[in-house]
C-alpha cells in the first residue's frame, strides 16, 4: 500500500479518536489534523502557503457573511411574511414547507452554484417555515442542507467546468459542453427526486403533520399583509440571474475583473437581503433595526458563525497539504493493481468519496482524484462522459454533508439552531440513500437522460 494511503489513514484517526473518544468540537479535530499531517508529511517549511492559499478560498466568507445577516434577516417581520405565504400556499401538504426547500433550492443550486451558499440564501425562508410547521430543527436542518448540494451538481456550479476540463484533457475533441450540461441536469433529475421522496419518508417518520385548516393563514390574507415580502426573494435571485444569463457580457466588459466579481457576489447578497429586508419590514420592525440592535445581534451571531468558519478554514489547511503531495498518482497506480469490475468501483469509488469528504472539500478532490477516477471507470468498461458527471455529486454533493467537514450542514445548523448529535444522525439517512444512488448510477442500472457514446 503505498505511504500516501498511510497519510489519509493517519488523517482520519487522528479526527476520529479526537472527537469520538476525547470529545473535542471539531473545528479542533481538524486543525489537529492537520498539524499531524504536516508532520509526518514533513511540509513545515510550506505551512505558511498552506494557510495563505486556505485564506483565499472563497466559500469561509461566503458561510461566515449568510450565517450572520440570517441571523438579522430574523430579526425582521419580513421572514414572518414570508413563511407566512409559503404556509398559505403548501400549509395542506404534509411536510410542504420541506418541498418548497427542495425545489427552491435546486432552482437556487442552478444560479448560483454555491451549497453552502445555496444553504444561506434559501435557508432563511424554508428553515423557519418547516420548523413552524412542525419539522424537528435537525430535520430542517439537513433537509435544507442537501437540498442544497444541489448547487453542487447544477451547472454552473464551479467544480463541474473542473470537471469538465479533466473530461476533455483525457478525451479532446470528444465531448462537448452543452452535452455535458444535458447530463448533468439528467444526473440531477434523478437527485432531485431522490431528495423528495425521502422527505416524505422523513415526514412520516416524525409525524410531520399537514397544519390544522384553522392555523393556515389564507393566501388573500397573507399577501395583503406581506406583499412586499414577496420581493425579497426575487432580489436574491436577480443578480444570480443576470451573470448566468449574461456571463460573456461581463467577462468583455470586466475582462480580468469578471472572477473577482463573480466571487465577490455571495458577500455582496448577504448585505443586500439584511437592507433590502428592514426596508420591506412593517414600520415597528424597521424601527427597532438601529445601529446598536444589529450589532448586538450580530456579536450575538458570531458564536454560531465562527466555529463553524473555523471547521471550513482547517479543513482547506488539510487539502492543500494533500494537494500538495501527488497522491493521485500514487492511489491511481495502486487501484489499477486491484483490477476490479465496473460494478465493484460503481459501489467503491462513491464511498471513497464519502469518506475523503469528512476531511477534503469537493473541489480539492475533483482536481486531485477526478482524472484517475474518469480513467479507472473507464478502464473498467464505464462511460467517462458519465463518470465526469458524476464528479459533483460524489465528491461536491458528499463533502458539504459528511462529518466533520460538512459546511451544508453547518450552515443549516446556525440558522435552525439545531443541536450537533440529532442533525448528525439524521444527516445519516440523507447521505446512505445519496450514495446508492450515486452507486446505481454509475453501474449504469438506471437510464440517464443526456447521455450519449
Amino acid at each position: 500500500m503505498p505511504i500516501e494511503v498511510w497519510y489519509l489513514i493517519a488523517l482520519f484517526s487522528v479526527v476520529t479518536v479526537s472527537f469520538t473518544l476525547l470529545k473535542r468540537p471539531l473545528y479542533e479535530c481538524m486543525l489537529l489534523g492537520f498539524i499531524v499531517l504536516v508532520a509526518i508529511t514533513g511540509t513545515w517549511s510550506d505551512v505558511g502557503n498552506f494557510i495563505w492559499e486556505a485564506l483565499q478560498e472563497d466559500t469561509l466568507y461566503v458561510i461566515f457573511a449568510f450565517i450572520l445577516s440570517a441571523e438579522l434577516l430574523s430579526k425582521t417581520s419580513v421572514i414572518d411574511d414570508c413563511i407566512g405565504i409559503i404556509l398559505s400556499l403548501f400549509g395542506r401538504l404534509r411536510g410542504g414547507a420541506g418541498f418548497v426547500a427542495v425545489i427552491g433550492s435546486s432552482y437556487m443550486g442552478s444560479l448560483s452554484g454555491s451549497g453552502p451558499g445555496n444553504v444561506a440564501t434559501t435557508g432563511v425562508f424554508t428553515i423557519p417555515a418547516m420548523k413552524r410547521s412542525g419539522f424537528p430543527a435537525h430535520l430542517a436542518a439537513n433537509v435544507e442542507a442537501f437540498s442544497s448540494t444541489m448547487g453542487n451538481m447544477i451547472p454552473p456550479a464551479g467544480m463541474i467546468g473542473v470537471a469538465f476540463g479533466i473530461l476533455d484533457k483525457a478525451y479532446p475533441n470528444t465531448y462537448t459542453l452543452p452535452q455535458y450540461w444535458m447530463l448533468l441536469w439528467g444526473v440531477a433529475l434523478w437527485f432531485i427526486l431522490q431528495r423528495i421522496v425521502t422527505l416524505y419518508l422523513m415526514c412520516l417518520h416524525y409525524k410531520v403533520e399537514p397544519m390544522e385548516k384553522a392555523e393556515i393563514p389564507k393566501l388573500k390574507d397573507s399577501l395583503k399583509q406581506g406583499w412586499k415580502a414577496v420581493f425579497l426573494p426575487i432580489i436574491v435571485f436577480v443578480p444570480f440571474i443576470l451573470t448566468s444569463q449574461f456571463e460573456d457580457s461581463f467577462t468583455n466588459a470586466l475582462g480580468a475583473g469578471a472572477k473577482a466579481f463573480s466571487s465577490s457576489l455571495l458577500l455582496i447578497i448577504p448585505a443586500l437581503i439584511v437592507l433590502c429586508g428592514i426596508l420591506l419590514s412593517n414600520k415597528k420592525s424597521r424601527q427597532q433595526m438601529t445601529p446598536r440592535y444589529m450589532y448586538q445581534s450580530i456579536n450575538k451571531g458570531m458564536l454560531k458563525v465562527v466555529p463553524t468558519a473555523a471547521l471550513v478554514l482547517f479543513a482547506y489547511f488539510v487539502a492543500n497539504v494533500l494537494e500538495g503531495l501527488s497522491i493521485e498518482s500514487a492511489i491511481g497506480n495502486y487501484m489499477e493493481t486491484l483490477n476490479m469490475s465496473h460494478i465493484a468501483l460503481s459501489f467503491i469509488i462513491p464511498l471513497i468519496c464519502a469518506i475523503l469528504g469528512m476531511v477534503l472539500p469537493g473541489s480539492s478532490q475533483v482536481k486531485i482524484f477526478g482524472g484517475i477516477i474518469i480513467a479507472l471507470m473507464a478502464g473498467a468498461g464505464g462511460n467517462p462522459m458519465l463518470a465526469a458527471a458524476m464528479l459533483p455529486c460524489i465528491c461536491g454533493a458528499m463533502h458539504g454533508v459528511t462529518p466533520p467537514y460538512c459546511a451544508c450542514i453547518y450552515t443549516g445548523m446556525g440558522i435552525a439552531q439545531s443541536e450537533l448529535k440529532p442533525t448528525l444522525v439524521n444527516a445519516l439517512f440523507w447521505l446512505i440513500p445519496h450514495y446508492l444512488l450515486s452507486a446505481l448510477i454509475l453501474a449504469g442500472w438506471l437510464p440517464v437522460w443526456g447521455l450519449i457514446g
